[in-house]
């Protein structure tokens, strides 16, 4: 399977190009950053701490590749999945912070050429919390409140994150809520907690590779359902299970949960 990385440079990017050299069925084609990039010639390799590949940094998507992974920026990401449209390359996207404008573009015009796979958490744990948190939702009586607690490093860029919005999704979803009910932390007077709220508070300290918890509580008793990752080489084993799921599928928009079923 023939790979280019997009957001190479970065730190998911270069654990990527660590866990491609290691799979026995991967190949790296091309490793992509945006123009003007200081890292540009570089040897991506050498970049990720793996050994010399010949294969360059670049911004020009060459190679060949029969998937692109992307771990960068929304920018970034649009930029790439127009040409991945256009060159027929199937697309791993593990991206956060896209709008869903940006999502609503990537399912209505890069899906319909090429199958993509959009995941905001590529762990198999995570993917498992998000039916776990469900489960609960769905299955506890009324009068138990729903907060939802993540936590990263401090260069992160985007709060909350993806898989904390993901999971507030489905929450309400199970719960029979409108979205409107979400909260963004909280701050001041703001009143007693309202039943239906669910709030999403996020942590940015250290080196915290992630951490999400979702609580139901009530009187009495808490619930706490939580996965924490200790490196992010669990989001690279999972990218490319991704990214070997898609070969030969259909052009369309999916997901984690059509990798593990």
């Amino acid at each position: 399977m023939k790979i280019a990385v997009n957001g190479a440079a970065g730190t998911m990017g270069r654990r990527l190009i660590g866990a491609i050299i290691q799979a026995d069925d991967c190949e790296l084609v091309a490793a992509l950053e945006c123009a003007g990039h200081p890292r540009l010639g570089q040897d991506a390799g050498k970049l990720a701490g793996v050994g010399k590949l010949g294969v360059a940094m670049s911004s020009e998507l060459d190679g060949g590749p029969d998937v692109l992974i992307d771990f960068s920026l929304p920018e970034g990401t649009m930029l790439r999945a127009r040409e991945c449209a256009e060159r027929r390359v199937a697309m791993v996207i593990g991206t956060t912070g896209l709008s869903e404008e940006q999502r609503a573009s990537i399912e209505a015009d890069t899906a319909t050429r090429v199958p993509v796979l959009v995941a905001p958490n590529m762990s198999v744990g995570v993917n498992l919390l998000f039916c776990l948190a469900e489960l609960a939702a769905g299955a506890l009586p009324a009068g138990y409140d729903v907060e939802i607690v993540e936590s990263h490093h401090r260069r992160k860029v985007d709060a909350p994150s993806g898989t904390a919005l993901e999971l507030a999704r489905r929450l309400c979803g199970a719960l029979g809520r409108s979205e409107d009910v979400l909260l963004h932390g909280r701050q001041g007077r703001v009143g007693r907690r309202t039943a239906e709220e669910i709030a999403i508070h996020a942590v940015r300290a250290g080196d915290i590779v992630g951490e999400h918890t979702v609580l139901f509580a009530t009187e009495g008793e808490r619930i706490e359902l939580t996965h924490r990752a200790s490196s992010r080489d669990v989001f690279a084993r999972g990218a490319l299970e991704a990214a070997r799921f898609l070969l030969g599928k259909p052009p369309r928009l999916y997901s984690m949960a059509d990798v593990l079923a």
